[in-house]
């Protein structure tokens, strides 16, 4: 089996970024191939990442639920849907991707959900390591999206904010026992690590923090452009923090 890492966070914690440096870092120590799946409605993982995307999950349930007859006699839909994923995964250089995307017609967005985890448990077999960039929020948590994960990465800033984010999606995984084998905090952005009663109330937690992002101008100017975190020249402060994570990660022989 591939590992699998998902990141988790609210929105504007730094969760695309953090997966796309992941991905990056991953392909480079040479834990490929990587399946990097944006199962954030507001996909903004393929632009990170430099990868253009024919469809979306939700564009192709959106053209079999208005044209039905495209679907093949003796298919069921489900099926049909699985094959037209497996078609339309976007290719990069070390890495593939699958993008979720928005369901704009009538019905449940759970129906998304669903047949997000049911080909990412079939798809990542063919994988080293998939990277989940979840949506803003603890949907995929709650609704099991993300199946077994060996580890998590809850991304947050080093604020009260940031702590009760944490500390409601820990809650969240043990409540629903969910199949998660290893918990980080990762604060973002975070030139200084908190201090003080906040720190002693994030260590309280118990989940082992496994480092800050500083605030990169680099990234932040990459972002306003619109280029590809690939294009990041080697020594960017972010880059070189995520690369140090994937050393720890290795160490600690999770890798």
């Amino acid at each position: 089996m591939p590992l699998r890492i998902a990141v988790a966070g609210k929105g504007g914690s730094g969760k695309t970024t953090l997966a796309a440096l992941l991905c990056r870092s991953l392909v480079e120590r040479g834990l490929k191939p990587v399946l990097a799946i944006d199962a954030d409605p507001n996909s903004c993982l393929p632009g990170r990442l430099g990868v253009t995307v024919r469809q979306t999950i939700g564009q192709m349930r959106e053209e079999v639920r208005d044209d039905p007859e495209s679907v093949p006699q003796g298919v069921s839909k489900h099926a049909w849907l699985e094959q037209l994923i497996q078609e339309d995964i976007a290719e990069a250089s070390g890495f593939d991707m699958l993008v979720m995307g928005r369901q704009e017609g009538p019905g449940c967005y759970c129906y998304l959900n669903n047949i997000l985890r049911d080909n990412m448990d079939r798809l990542a077999k063919q994988y080293r390591a998939v990277i989940i960039d979840n949506e803003a929020g603890l949907e995929h948590l709650s609704r099991r999206t993300n199946g077994g994960v060996e580890i998590l990465l809850i991304v947050c800033p080093p604020t009260q904010t940031g702590l009760q984010t944490a500390g409601r999606i820990q809650a969240i995984i043990r409540g629903l026992r969910l199949e998660v084998g290893t918990l980080f905090l990762v604060f973002n952005p975070c030139d200084q690590p908190p201090a003080g009663e906040l720190a002693e109330a994030f260590g309280q937690l118990g989940i082992p923090v496994l480092g800050a992002i500083p605030l990169d101008p680099l990234v932040a100017s990459y972002d306003v452009s619109g280029k590809s975190l690939l294009q990041l020249p080697d020594d960017s402060q972010a880059l070189r923090v995520v690369q140090s994570f994937v050393e720890s990660l290795a160490e600690r022989k999770l890798l």
